[in-house]
Parts: C-alpha cells; sequence; structure tokens
C-alpha cells in the first residue's frame, strides 16, 4: 500500500502540477492569439480610414486623418498589451522549463542515492559472503578435529577394552 502511495507521489502528483501549468501556457497562447486577431482587424481598419476621403473633392479631411490616428493609437495599445501578455507567457515557458530541471535533478539525486544505496549493500554483501566462507572453512576444521578426537577416542576405549579383557583373563 505504502508504495503505491508512494509512487502516486512521485509521479502521478508532478505530472497533475505539469498538466495544469500547461493549461495555463495555452490560455496565455489563446488570449495572445485574440490579441493577434484583434490586431489584424484593426490594422485593415486603419488601411480603410487611410483610404476614406469625405472631403471636397475627394481629399481627406480633419476628421479623416483624426480616425486614422484613432485607429493607429488603438493598434499601438493593443501592441502594448500583445507584449505584455507575451512577457507573461515567456514567464510560464520558463517557469515550465525551471520544473522541468529541477524534476529532472531530483530525479538525479534520487537515482544517485539508490546508486550509492545498491553499491553499499553490494559491499555489505561481499563482506558478509566473505565471512560466511570463513566461518564454513572453520566449521569443516572444527569438524575434522572432533572426528580425529572422536577416533581417537574409540580407538583408545577399544585398546583399553582389549587389555581389561586381558586382565581379566589372566
Amino acid at each position: 500500500m505504502m508504495r503505491y502511495l508512494l509512487l502516486l507521489f512521485f509521479f502521478v502528483l508532478p505530472a497533475t502540477v505539469l498538466a495544469q501549468d500547461s493549461s495555463a501556457y495555452e490560455l496565455q497562447r489563446n488570449k495572445i492569439n485574440s490579441l493577434l486577431a484583434q490586431r489584424s482587424a484593426r490594422f485593415g481598419q486603419y488601411q480603410k480610414s487611410l483610404n476614406a476621403r469625405t472631403g471636397i473633392f475627394g481629399m481627406q479631411t480633419k476628421k479623416d486623418i483624426k480616425n486614422s490616428n484613432e485607429i493607429l493609437r488603438q493598434i499601438a495599445l493593443n501592441d502594448n498589451n500583445i507584449f505584455r501578455e507575451l512577457k507573461i507567457l515567456m514567464e510560464y515557458k520558463e517557469m515550465q522549463v525551471q520544473q522541468v530541471q529541477n524534476t529532472a535533478e531530483a530525479y538525479n539525486d534520487r537515482i544517485q542515492r539508490y546508486m550509492q544505496a545498491i553499491k553499499k549493500l553490494q559491499d555489505k554483501n561481499e563482506s558478509l559472503k566473505l565471512v560466511v566462507a570463513e566461518s564454513e572453512r572453520q566449521q569443516t576444521f572444527l569438524h575434522y578435529v572432533i572426528a580425529c578426537l572422536a577416533i581417537a577416542f574409540f580407538g583408545t576405549v577399544i585398546i583399553m577394552y582389549g587389555k581389561i579383557r586381558k586382565l581379566r583373563k589372566a
């Protein structure tokens, strides 16, 4: 159960946060695209206003020039909004890159710690194998000594039994 919770914590939650950031990034991109569409529409209006000639003999009037200037001012304001939103979009992108780098660093750190733990366990395993081999060697030696002592004891018992029998006969 604990493994599943850890799996959820380390893999699913960062993906959820990244998905939220991605959705905010997409919303920001859509906002910029709508501002760009507004700019294109206003630029078309500006072109029309430049061609508008409502004055006598087909000349531009003061009102036509003011209208063109107002549309141009709106385009400039819209451009400022686009730059502001682009800056926010770039900050989102930088934040996403930073999150990916942080996640990669965290995973690399965890991998390094796992590798160190595995190395420690392998070294400990090797040392325990050496201890077991030494213990088995000592145990084998003790078995030989016990076997020799048992043979000597039984040999002594047999010899003593033989001598006791000879003494009883004699």
